[in-house]
């Protein structure tokens, strides 16, 4: 038994616990450090050199880093939301209503959500403004610009499928308004209209279709394209030269 608690005891507290986790031995040549750091996407992140005009607050005014913020914010908030909210027609509203008045702290959790919400759509559209303004989308960068546009528009339609989950009057309009405009798609529109909102009218299956899109495919979609947007950054030399 006490053999069994020492191995037990030097697992634990000795380098075996690394091991046996990792199955990779420390680098001790210069080589396999360097290739260590590079093979690391949290090590690697930033590139090697730092422009000492980039660094400056006057030309990124940190509004990447400060989208990245409220995008945080908003899944700690969204999380605990989701265990509240009921995607029914019949209680969708209710469960808000519970959420302002009955579950502790209900309100300040949704407001921040909601701010957090209106604040990143400031700040990502406002980044893409600086990033044009300042002529960072010119080579290298311009696929990692496509890469921004498409985090706006994933931004905008986090905004707007949260906007109509209280279904209220104001969710039930814009979603109907919403999807009209999206029928005038050429040659898809009808169709797009009709997986949008699950069938020919508005009701249960549009709100569960929202639901999903914003707690789950919009989301995801805007992780995987923030770690291209950062990884491409790195790789074409960090933030660009102020012109």
């Amino acid at each position: 038994m006490t053999e069994i608690i020492q191995s037990l005891s030097t697992f634990i507290t000795g380098n075996r616990v690394w091991k046996s986790v990792f199955r990779t031995e420390s680098p001790v040549t210069e080589r396999g450090q360097s290739e260590s750091v590079f093979h690391n996407v949290w090590l690697h992140i930033h590139p090697v050199k730092v422009l000492k005009d980039g660094l400056k607050f006057t030309h990124t005014f940190c509004l990447g880093g400060v989208s990245l913020f409220l995008f945080l914010v908003l899944v700690i908030t969204g999380v605990p939301l989701m265990f509240y909210y009921v995607p029914s027609v019949d209680q969708a509203y209710g469960s808000m209503k519970d959420l302002e008045f009955v579950v502790s702290y209900g309100l300040l959790l949704r407001n921040l959500h909601r701010w957090a919400a209106h604040a990143m759509v400031i700040t990502v559209f406002l980044h893409m403004a600086r990033v044009f303004y300042s002529g960072s989308y010119k080579p290298p960068r311009e696929f990692n610009w496509v890469v921004g546009v498409c985090l706006l528009v994933l931004t905008l339609g986090l905004s707007f499928t949260g906007y109509l989950l209280p279904w209220d009057q104001l969710a039930f309009w814009a979603i109907t308004v919403g999807t009209s405009i999206a029928s005038y798609v050429p040659w898809l529109g009808s169709a797009f209209k009709y997986v949008l909102i699950g069938g020919n009218e508005v009701g249960q299956g549009a709100l569960l279709r929202f639901y999903v899109l914003h707690t789950v495919v919009l989301p995801l979609a805007a992780v995987l394209l923030m770690a291209v947007h950062f990884w491409r950054i790195r790789k074409d030399g960090g933030i660009s030269r102020p012109l």
